[in-house]
């Protein structure tokens, strides 16, 4: 099938450069649908997700984001990193893009991200999916996965690293995946990675809830502990507007895992099946 891949390109926007793959175009039906922002979660740059924005571009006009630290957008000690600092970026993007009506996808950080930019009721914005986010905050039950799995791995991509290598980190995937996260790690910066994760304890996105007003659909892994029942439970009592989607066969990278599962999970709700 033809790609869907369109250009990478950059913004000036809420005072940094920022670095987007657009997929799929605002031509034929997808100009009469929402666009879509794809927000990767902690150490995936926007590259590791074009398997992803290619199906989506099918449908609507896609952008996937590099978060401020990874990829090729702005990086370095000099940035803040904070939640509220990448939730400012993703409403500036929309609004240096031209968008008049958006949704937002974030994966794990990246769902995080998007609560907390729904907070504020941005212009354009028209509903959410917030896909197996980690849901710990203060005094709440730790994020299941550890610093040194990243860190460890950025280091090593840092020097340079095999697809080979890779694999010890993320043992299921292909060797497709493997190579693709390989070549990308490296440009994940670590400074940047450590407080997001720390951030994970420190933020507390359940108080963002009752202020989210737009549709969402909150999709969660059946493997992986991430989000457990009766955080769904917790979570639909605060957002009463939250439906819920448990993909089968997934870990956390849920579409690495059970991409059909995945795809499936969306069913309508962006307007349009992920076909």
């Amino acid at each position: 099938m033809t790609s869907t891949y369109l250009y990478g390109a950059h913004v000036h926007a809420n005072g940094i450069r920022q670095h987007y793959l657009r997929y799929g175009g605002a031509d034929l039906a997808r100009r009469e649908r929402d666009a879509v922002i794809l927000i990767p979660g902690i150490t995936s740059p926007a590259a590791t997700w074009g398997f992803v924005a290619e199906r989506f571009g099918r449908h609507f006009d896609t952008y996937v984001l590099d978060v401020r630290g990874r990829g090729l957008s702005s990086s370095g000690g000099d940035l803040d990193y904070s939640l509220d600092a990448q939730a400012a970026d993703v409403v500036a993007l929309a609004g240096a893009l031209g968008l008049e009506r958006y949704a937002l996808v974030g994966h794990s950080m990246g769902g995080r991200i998007a609560v907390r930019a729904a907070r504020h009721q941005p212009h354009g914005l028209t509903r959410l999916v917030i896909v197996d986010p980690p849901v710990s905050g203060p005094g709440r039950r730790a994020y299941p996965a550890k610093l040194p799995w990243y860190v460890d791995s950025i280091r090593q991509a840092t020097r340079g690293m095999s697809a080979q290598e890779m694999r010890a980190f993320c043992p299921t995937w292909t060797d497709e995946q493997l190579q693709l996260r390989a070549q990308w790690l490296h440009t994940c910066f670590e400074p940047a990675i450590v407080r997001s994760f720390e951030d994970f304890g420190r933020d507390d996105i359940h108080a963002d809830l009752p202020q989210v007003r737009h549709p969402l659909l909150l999709m969660t892994a059946e493997r992986g502990g991430v989000v457990l029942g009766e955080d769904v439970a917790e979570w639909q009592s605060l957002a009463p507007q939250t439906e819920h989607v448990r993909v089968p066969n997934a870990g956390h990278m849920i579409p690495w895992d059970n991409e059909a599962g995945f795809y499936a999970a969306f069913g309508d709700f962006l307007g349009h099946a992920l076909d």
